[in-house]
């Protein structure tokens, strides 16, 4: 009897990662068209479906629940009904996907909810039930094609808890993605038998970001980290920080571990092709290679968009909703350089809500404005990004000062001379192409006065001079600060690394926290006002003036010309 030739099986799998709503081929925000989004992904998708050769497998890498007013909506505003992130995922007939930090974000009840909403399964291995060490979320799923078995284990960033209230994640415990990569490698290779093995990770490639180092337990970015030290893995999907990446690394073993990430908002789909041959139960040849895709090219999906034709038009009636009136334009790019009506709009509203005596916010957008005349839904979107709560939190005098000097510290140049930069620029590889930083991290405070020495080093440039109304300023007194739940959490180090308070110690901090987001209380607040006058309180400044000035001009050229 003639032995049969070993059947080869083609594989392609696509991965989308760190969609933030960007679901339809429309930025509801700024109110105009987008050339890429999933409806363009979903063109490619069944291109590639309709290809006989092949088979296709389509995942997702987490973070969809945050970004564009479509998913805000279905989260917060639309109670009843499936979400439209099930309903389009399962329409598109993903086979798994993993969980991301804003996912997370969106409470239990969002999160639970979608678990029983979605055709595949939700991933998560290290995210584990605090009460019995089991996991939250499916640790694993098993996807066959032709005979091929490939195993899919998803992981989440450990760094949860940094970011986000204790409130949301209830009964959750978050683990390191090395230690469960090494626990679950072994349960998988010996119960599935899989013939590839993928991770999925909401975590990033870079383990040195936030000054980390690959030593470091629990660390936010750790994919690069498994792929090296957990032997197995053939292919991991990257995410969580938005970044191109198609590389190669060697595992302890010297295995070639491909690793892709497809940065964010459906600009890109990372593509996997697989060629694997088998002789029974025996891969007698694999072969993977990886490619980064542009969905620029693609059209929308034309049955995608008639589908969601109602829901589109839904979405543009209620950004489109008039909630006031300014009588001034507001611009971040003005927050990035000193103090700023687009900042100080939300320090008086987080003081007008909490009645604290000092407020810190930092713009969350690097280029964002709010035209004068009639301001509708979408410019909240504009004026606060992320769904955060407010806090109000206790902090001595001390701790407010050293909050304030770990912010300048990475926001603010040492300037020894008028010509030098004010910005702390970040420097690319090649030392040029300067970029800001973690923009995000520009905290200011509102309530106090003082001034922020251009000439003085990190650590010694703050001098706080008394409160804006009045009252006298002192180190060793304790005051309510408002402050938003990612910071007050410790995100950006502001209260760890610059007030000194241990991350265990910031709850006993919180004095209250808001029910409702952020964005949602200033949109009431300002809803209630109807008509508003934002401008820069000038409680506080840079100086000397002349390097302020000739600083900010330089650098706003780089920045934005």
């Amino acid at each position: 009897m003639e032995q049969q030739t070993p059947e080869v099986v083609r594989i392609k799998i696509i991965a989308t990662g760190d969609v933030h709503g960007a679901i339809f081929p429309y930025d509801f925000i700024e109110n105009e068209p987008l050339n890429t989004s999933l409806a363009q992904v979903y063109t490619y998708i069944k291109e590639q479906r309709a290809v006989d050769s092949q088979e296709v497998v389509l995942l997702d890498n987490g973070d969809f629940l945050q970004g564009q007013p479509v998913v805000y909506y279905s989260n917060y505003e639309k109670h009843d009904g499936q979400h439209i992130c099930a309903d389009v995922m399962n329409f598109m007939g993903y086979d798994a996907a993993s969980i991301g930090n804003h996912d997370i974000e969106t409470g239990h009840e969002v999160y639970d909810k979608l678990v029983k909403e979605f055709n595949f399964p939700w991933l998560a291995a290290n995210a584990v039930r605090k009460d019995n060490g089991e996991p939250y979320f499916q640790p694993y799923t098993i996807i066959e094609r032709k005979g091929v078995r490939i195993a899919v284990m998803g992981m989440i960033t450990p760094s949860i808890p940094t970011w986000l209230p204790e409130n949301i994640w209830s009964g959750i415990e978050f683990k390191d993605m090395v230690e469960t990569a090494k626990k679950w490698i072994p349960i998988i290779k010996e119960k599935e038998k899989p013939d590839i093995i993928v991770g999925l990770f909401h975590s990033g490639v870079d383990n040195s970001y936030n000054n980390r180092s690959d030593q470091d337990y629990m660390n936010e970015n750790a994919t690069s980290l498994v792929a090296q030290q957990v032997p197995g893995f053939d292919l991991i999907f990257a995410g969580h920080d938005h970044q191109d990446i198609n590389m190669v690394v060697r595992n302890c073993e010297g295995q070639r571990v491909i690793i892709l990430d497809p940065k964010n908002c459906a600009k890109l789909a990372a593509v996997a092709s697989i060629q694997i041959k088998k002789d029974g139960d025996k891969v007698i040849d694999k072969r993977i290679t990886g490619l980064i895709m542009e969905m620029n090219s693609c059209e929308p999906e034309r049955e995608m968009m008639r589908r969601y034709r109602n829901y589109i038009n839904m979405i543009k009636e209620y950004v489109s909703k008039p909630i006031a009136k300014f009588n001034r334009t507001i611009s971040s790019r003005d927050a990035l350089f000193g103090n700023s009506a687009f900042v100080d709009l939300i320090h008086s509203i987080q003081l007008a809500e909490t009645g604290a005596d000092i407020s810190f916010a930092a713009p969350l957008t690097f280029d964002s404005k709010i035209s004068k005349g009639t301001v509708c839904v979408r410019d909240m979107f504009k004026l606060y990004k992320f769904e955060n709560l407010l806090y109000t939190m206790k902090l001595t005098g001390q701790e407010v000062l050293n909050y304030l000097e770990y912010s300048y510290s990475w926001w603010f140049n040492e300037m020894s001379d008028k010509k030098d930069h004010l910005v702390l620029f970040d420097v690319d590889e090649k030392g040029n192409n300067r970029t800001a930083g973690k923009f995000y991290n520009y905290s200011s405070a509102s309530g106090i006065n003082y001034t922020v020495d251009l000439c003085k080093p990190a650590g010694e440039k703050i001098t706080i001079t008394g409160f804006t109304d009045g009252r006298e300023f002192r180190l060793d007194d304790t005051y309510i600060v408002a402050i938003n739940s990612y910071r007050g959490n410790g995100g950006g180090g502001h209260l760890t690394e610059g007030a000194k308070i241990k991350h265990d110690d910031l709850l006993d901090r919180i004095v209250s926290s808001s029910v409702k987001d952020l964005r949602y209380i200033i949109m009431k607040h300002i809803e209630e006002k109807r008509v508003v006058t934002p401008c820069a309180s000038g409680n506080w400044k840079a100086v000397p003036q002349e390097f302020w000035t000739r600083g900010r001009k330089k650098d706003y050229q780089i920045m934005y010309d």
